[in-house]
């Protein structure tokens, strides 16, 4: 181990690959983000609204997703399908998987901000003679948002990490999987690895960075 020689040099050249599988890293978590947060609202509505058949649809996908890991997930969509004859490319299924498990833990998260917003508010609401969905719309959902914004933004640099599960269904054009195909090429492990990393933590905390500019543009009164 201390007779190990660092090579630098075949990582720095692979440093613009890199970063143009880091890009494909960033635009799969904000795809599954956005997909994630729609579902959730569905799912989140389903739950507290008045049939039965849906809550237990809803409740079902939020205790498979938090409960099971994203790895197993991203197996069943992508070999778990393929054995019933439904084949999904490596990204998809990376992203369906994703966005599978955004959604559970956001619809969590958005019921607990739900119930932190008065339910005052939507009888206020629809006393002044807005109609369901515009309370929803207008009243209900600006402070719901305003709740969950910050679990959202550590949910978007979850979402960033888990990209790299695509790397065990063979997905190799995102941050993983360029640097897995470089290190198979090189056996240059720590260097590419050290790369990757810096670049996920870089990632991660251009995030952070931005939820804060937009938490404090848009929540400021």
């Amino acid at each position: 181990m201390l007779n190990y020689s660092f090579h630098w040099n075949a990582a720095f050249r692979a440093l613009p690959e890199m970063l143009a599988g880091s890009w494909i890293t960033f635009y799969t978590a904000v795809l599954s983000m956005v997909l994630g947060v729609i579902i959730a609202l569905l799912l989140t509505m389903m739950r507290v609204g008045p049939w039965r058949i849906l809550r237990m649809f809803a409740e079902a996908w939020v205790s498979l997703a938090r409960n099971t890991p994203a790895l197993f997930q991203v197996y069943i969509l992508y070999f778990g399908l393929g054995a019933f004859g439904f084949y999904v490319s490596s990204w998809i299924a990376l992203l369906l998987g994703i966005t599978f498990n955004n959604a559970g833990y956001l619809a969590e998260n958005f019921r607990g901000g739900l119930r932190a917003v008065p339910e005052t508010q939507m009888r206020a609401a629809r006393s002044l003679g807005m109609t369901s969905f515009q309370a929803w719309r207008l009243i209900v959902m600006p402070q719901l948002l305003r709740v969950v914004f910050y679990p959202m933004t550590n949910q978007m640099v979850w979402a960033v990490l888990m990209t790299s599960l695509g790397v065990v269904v063979g997905l190799d054009n995102d941050l993983t999987g360029v640097t897995q195909a470089w290190n198979v090429k090189t056996y240059r492990t720590f260097e590419f690895f050290a790369i990757a990393a810096a670049l996920y933590y870089l990632i991660a905390k251009a995030v952070m960075l931005v939820g804060r500019l937009m938490a404090w543009r848009l929540f400021r009164y």
